[in-house]
């Protein structure tokens, strides 16, 4: 290689070298301090596109964990209301029984009487029940459903019932007083209220596998996302030590190519 003063190729190649170093030092100490393996979208550009998309999904999946917990509540409102009619079921059957005492006076089923109407407003109260402005039941002849997604891309969806518990106890409401209403209608009142509370478990039942499998989705999103996003801080911290000796050794071999040139000044002499 030629000598000359004007130009100095080991200098511009020992630059070089070192702007390189510096450039993946710089790199590496943004990936440990920040965490993240993509510290701009040149990094990564597909990894950041998935990504992207992972973060979403799992955002959805949070968002239909919530919506499966709220319904989750609803029905447990639900089947409160649903054991709290059928305590007072079990006292009217109590009461209808009582009022056929031989022993008892007229004023005594009178009083009877006047707790039987107590109560059934009670049920009626019951039946108007909501949850957040929701009402617990439906109203009418026809029972109704509410909806609830239970997957993160909205495909999958669960119905849960507003049951007809006015009409499940019309039999025990419907009597006015402890002397119309028969043993048999309350029966059948108690059991029907049962019957609610059976398909409320059943329906509290398949919300509470569901939440179990968004809380299993959202964890493998959240691994595949960060296997994208995440930095391996073992690995990165090595390459920080290899970097951080390079841009050392560049800088040292610069200097010494820059002085290089000093040796021509020796042949002028």
């Amino acid at each position: 290689m030629a000598l000359t003063i004007n130009t100095n190729i080991s200098a511009s190649t020992a630059a070089g070298n070192l702007n390189t170093s510096n450039t993946l030092l710089q790199k590496s100490l943004a990936r440990l301090s920040s965490g993240s393996r993509i510290t701009s979208p040149a990094d990564d550009a597909g990894g950041l596109a998935v990504s992207m998309k992972l973060t979403a999904a799992i955002a959805r999946t949070d968002a239909t964990s919530t919506n499966v917990a709220n319904a989750a509540s609803f029905l447990q409102t639900q089947d409160g209301a649903l054991k709290s009619a059928g305590a007072v079921l079990q006292r009217i059957s109590e009461l209808k029984l009582l009022s056929t005492d031989v022993t008892k006076s007229a004023s005594d089923i009178a009083n009877y009487d006047a707790e039987f109407t107590a109560l059934k407003a009670q049920l009626t109260s019951t039946t108007a029940g909501t949850f957040n402005g929701v009402a617990l039941f439906a109203a009418g002849a026809v029972a109704s459903t509410l909806t609830v997604g239970v997957s993160e891309d909205g495909a999958q969806t669960l119905a849960i019932n507003q049951s007809l518990l006015a009409n499940a106890v019309t039999g025990v409401t419907t009597p006015a007083t402890l002397s119309l209403l028969t043993v048999a209608a309350s029966q059948t009142a108690i059991t029907n209220v049962a019957t609610l509370r059976a398909q409320n478990g059943a329906e509290t039942s398949r919300l509470g596998f569901n939440a179990d499998m968004l809380a299993t989705n959202r964890t493998n999103l959240e691994a595949a996302n960060s296997r994208i996003v995440d930095t391996d801080v073992a690995m990165e911290s090595t390459k920080l030590a290899r970097n951080s000796i390079l841009v050392q050794a560049g800088s040292a071999m610069l200097a010494q190519a820059n002085s290089s040139s000093q040796s021509v000044l020796r042949l002028l002499q």
